[in-house]
């Protein structure tokens, strides 16, 4: 049994002794009831009392709420352990319900998973190189979350709908979408790079939280066009704190939306971590508003895969939304503007290291001899190509018509907008007539 988000001590200061290691591994079943008991009364510490107007109100002490959170626990939804030793479900009839997602698969399948996460690590470090080399202006990182990523994309199908946020590099490899339009608008050369209705992959969202909205609009629409499809929408653990979030959880469960929230859990918002994020883990916030939610290992891509699978089958059977929240890390930075090292230990990457998706995967394709080296290497061949291709495509991107600001405002023009583009041109072209061009 894992210790909850909630459970964990307290992180010490940068100066101080790491706290040691989080997210021990275990396996259980999280679609149902809560694990632990939060809202109880807490086994020890004492109650103080304040006086409002008219009433009594007391608030538990420091040691009281520490006590609650201490006796709130859960389980995670586990397939393939960091020793790369498949999990049998036995005794454990909803967890075997998970389980039956992946029981056929094949090694080819098995392949193809660690081909997509390798490839999309050795994307994400090039275009974290190229913003290092200034060729980027910014980048966000997926280091670590790849199993998350990949196993939630391969359980999409091809009409479902996928809302993103900034991150989802692996998702957007799973829906076909080339990976150098992605850099396109952290280059800076366009707002997107890509259509959304082609891959049914929408535009990054920046604004944090704000896709859940979208995705359970969109979903809305899904049902009542009675089609047969799903929607997923990705955030992490910062934006279960903002009130879209929330509100798109509340419309979905009134709504019966075919939508499921996939909470990647990093373990810091930035700089903050999930202690002061919440005081129950996050997939138990879903049975406030009336639906299931399961807490997944994020780090195993079968578990990810199987329990993504699951949610969107029942979605798409009209049984409404799910939240499906993936336990994992974020190894490197919040986006390369960021410097970790100033609010989270050395230790604690370590202890994550050693639950590496990639060596998890890996570990299981050579000790059930589904992979050689020969597969190995041939892919490491892959992932090189791929990483000098990006370079070469970033670096051959040309400059935005300064003008394409002013496109795609209004869907039929506006003339205010017209107005700005003629002011901003005639602006542009005084540059040339003073140069004499």
């Amino acid at each position: 049994m894992t210790e909850s988000t909630a459970a964990r001590k307290p992180r010490r200061s940068a100066g101080s002794k790491a706290a040691g290691t989080t997210g021990t591994e275990a396996s259980g079943n999280t679609g149902g009831k809560a694990a632990g008991n939060t809202g109880g009364k807490a086994g020890t510490g004492t109650k103080r009392t304040t006086r409002t107007t008219g009433t009594r109100t007391t608030r538990p002490t420091r040691t009281t709420r520490a006590a609650a959170k201490k006796g709130s626990e859960t389980e995670l939804v586990q397939l393939l352990t960091p020793e790369g030793e498949r999990v049998e479900p036995t005794g454990k009839a909803a967890y075997a319900e998970y389980a039956e997602y992946v029981a056929g698969i094949t090694p080819d399948e098995l392949r193809g998973l660690y081909r997509d996460m390798v490839l999309t690590r050795r994307f994400d470090a090039e275009a974290t190189a190229l913003q290092r080399q200034g060729e980027l202006g910014l980048w966000a990182s997926l280091l670590g979350q790849e199993a998350a990523q990949i196993g939630s994309g391969r359980a999409t199908r091809e009409d479902d709908y996928v809302f993103p946020t900034y991150r989802e590099h692996g998702v957007a490899w799973c829906r076909g979408v080339d990976p150098t339009n992605l850099l396109g608008m952290f280059r800076g050369v366009n707002h997107g790079g890509w259509d959304p209705n082609s891959n049914n992959f929408h535009l990054y969202t920046i604004v944090i939280g704000s896709q859940a909205l979208h995705a359970t609009g969109y979903a809305m629409g899904v049902a009542k066009d009675g089609a047969d499809s799903g929607v997923i929408a990705y955030f992490g653990d910062g934006a279960s704190s903002q009130g879209d979030v929330s509100e798109a959880f509340n419309f979905a469960a009134v709504y019966n939306a075919p939508v499921v929230f996939f909470c990647q859990n990093n373990q810091w918002a930035i700089s903050e971590g999930n202690e002061k994020q919440t005081r129950v883990p996050l997939y138990q916030r879903a049975q406030g508003f009336g639906f299931p939610g399961v807490r997944v290992d994020g780090n195993d891509v079968l578990a990810s895969l199987a329990v993504t699978r699951w949610a969107l089958d029942r979605a798409r059977r009209g049984e409404g939304p799910a939240l499906i929240e993936a336990y994992t890390y974020r190894m490197g930075a919040h986006t390369t503007s960021d410097d970790p090292s100033r609010y989270r230990h050395d230790d604690e990457r370590a202890a994550w290291e050693a639950k590496d998706p990639i060596l998890r995967l890996r570990r299981h394709l050579e000790s059930a001899h589904h992979a050689d080296e020969g597969f190995f290497a041939e892919l490491e061949a892959e992932s090189e190509t791929l990483g000098k291709r990006v370079r070469e495509v970033v670096r051959a991107m040309p400059d935005p018509d300064r003008l394409a600001l002013f496109e795609n405002v209004y869907a039929d023009g506006h003339a205010l907008v017209d107005e700005e583009r003629a002011q901003f041109a005639a602006y542009q072209a005084s540059f040339a007539e003073a140069e004499g061009v």
